[in-house]
């Protein structure tokens, strides 16, 4: 055999072998990935035609499948949409899949590797293969407390709220107002699913995204927790006195930081509990310069910021930006400038404050069991950072609980259980008024739950928006639905 033909006869053998080893790849390797994928049609529509698992909430059927009389066999059928959607998501058969549905679609559409033996058994029998279910670590009383909450403010409110077991970094609560309904878009009426998917995705209220997970916001005062984290952690003390009074003049400008209420604090200089008590800014904003934009960044970090710590749902990471100036810096300090959190990235300080200084990874599913209920996943709580020593938390567990007994979060009191929290009310521009927060864990001495609630809109005049007076009682609500007996 002469040199060319040999060489092109090498190379087409490299380029079989190549072939072989991608198809196999695929179909071996990325067959359960591309399966789940919603721009996967034909998949779908066989998943449209058999048994879906159900999604169960404390023993409860929250989402289901239902036999029908039409070609498609079964319908997705959602119990109580507007309690549970921004969780579970939706499954159509046009649209695919969202939240919940979809990260665990696998499993509940039966295809998951762990089912073969399952399918291989539907196969023999000539029947089509059954999902698994699902198992949330959604608490239903703490996730109704919440729905209620931001559905009783007055007026077209936007918002969301968040619980956490601070130990395990389970999901107690998850909403986002406004919601919608889910089975309008699992309806076997393709021309009304049409219609539904229009009319939520122009809706100006983005009922669609979970805003708890999905959005975020400028946090305000509540980052003031992560400030005073990272000065117990370098040496402050609850009754060490800080600089406080009318304003604080920046570095490289002309100006200044000024009090929420144009107040002093108490004096030029009172302790770091009454600073966080009456949430002073000037004194967060003299300790972010001190701190510096590197120390800050580190611990917003250490909490969770700028990073996606959820495989369960889709978030947006929370933001603690990089090469910050220091008159940026100060503003940073007081959760504004480019400060972003989600509700849920707040609860997360919260949770991590209350777990002796250990943030947990968030999850949400708490069991996947087979079809004929074998248990094939359960949860394994996850330690993601030590976000500060145990007895700093215990320290800024201490300046919470002055917070709500005589500071800016008396609304979130309850009667004959300490709580510790942090109000928050954060501008954003001069066209919308503030955003107004709460996150909060109680009980202080033997946290069970942490909480961070966000009223991102509600008819209520701009001087009269709160942290605490109108996220407070939201959350105290939500705190008191887990410890009920």
């Amino acid at each position: 055999m002469n040199r060319p033909i040999r060489t092109l006869a090498i190379g087409c053998f490299v380029l079989f072998a190549a072939l072989l080893l991608n198809a196999n790849y695929i179909q071996v390797f990325k067959a359960s990935d591309l399966n789940d994928q919603n721009a996967n049609k034909r998949a779908r529509d066989a998943e449209c035609s058999r048994q879906r698992g159900p999604i169960m909430v404390d023993g409860q059927t929250v989402a289901d499948s239902v036999p029908t009389k039409d070609a498609l066999k079964f319908r997705r059928t959602y119990r109580f949409p507007a309690l549970y959607t921004p969780v579970t998501g939706y499954f159509s058969c046009l649209y695919g899949t969202s939240g919940v549905e979809n990260s665990q679609n696998s499993v509940l559409s039966g295809s998951d590797e762990r089912l073969f033996v399952n399918r291989v058994v539907d196969m023999v029998g000539n029947e089509q293969p059954k999902g698994g279910s699902v198992l949330l670590t959604i608490d239903p009383d703490a996730q109704r407390a919440a729905l209620q909450g931001l559905e009783a403010l007055p007026g077209e409110s936007r918002g969301a709220a968040v619980a956490l077991d601070p130990e395990t970094g389970a999901i107690l609560a998850m909403v986002s107002e406004p919601t919608y309904d889910p089975n309008v878009l699992a309806t076997p009426d393709i021309e009304a699913a049409q219609q539904a998917w229009k009319r939520l995705s122009s809706d100006g209220g983005k009922a669609m995204l979970n805003r708890a997970a999905q959005e975020i916001y400028p946090p305000g005062s509540t980052f003031k927790l992560v400030v005073a984290a990272a000065a117990l952690s370098d040496g402050y003390a609850p009754d060490s006195m800080v600089k406080a009074g009318y304003e604080l003049d920046l570095p490289q400008t002309t100006k200044t930081v000024k009090n929420e209420n144009g107040g002093n604090c108490g004096g030029e200089r009172i302790t770091f509990t009454q600073a966080l008590a009456v949430s002073c800014n000037v004194t967060f904003a003299d300790l972010g310069l001190k701190l510096g934009a590197d120390t800050l960044q580190e611990q917003a970090e250490m909490f969770g910021f700028n990073e996606d710590y959820l495989d369960e749902l889709p978030i947006a990471e929370s933001d603690f930006p990089s090469d910050v100036n220091e008159p940026n810096t100060a503003f940073s300090s007081i959760g504004q400038y480019d400060v972003a959190a989600s509700p849920l990235q707040m609860a997360m300080v919260a949770a991590g404050v209350a777990n002796d200084g250990a943030v947990m990874r968030p999850y949400v599913v708490a069991e996947v069991r087979s079809p004929d209920a074998e248990l094939l996943e359960d949860a394994d709580p996850e330690v993601l950072q030590q976000a500060m020593p145990a007895s700093a938390a215990d320290d800024l567990t201490q300046m919470m609980v002055a917070v709500v007994e005589n500071g800016t979060g008396v609304p979130a009191q309850i009667e004959g259980v300490p709580v510790a929290g942090k109000t928050g009310t954060a501008n954003s521009s001069p066209d919308r008024p503030p955003y107004a927060w709460m996150v909060a864990f109680a009980p202080a001495d033997d946290p069970q739950v942490a909480v961070a609630v966000l009223v991102e809109q509600t008819g209520v005049a701009r001087d009269e928006i709160t942290g605490g007076g109108l996220a407070g009682p939201i959350a105290r609500d939500i705190m008191k639905a887990v410890m009920a007996p």
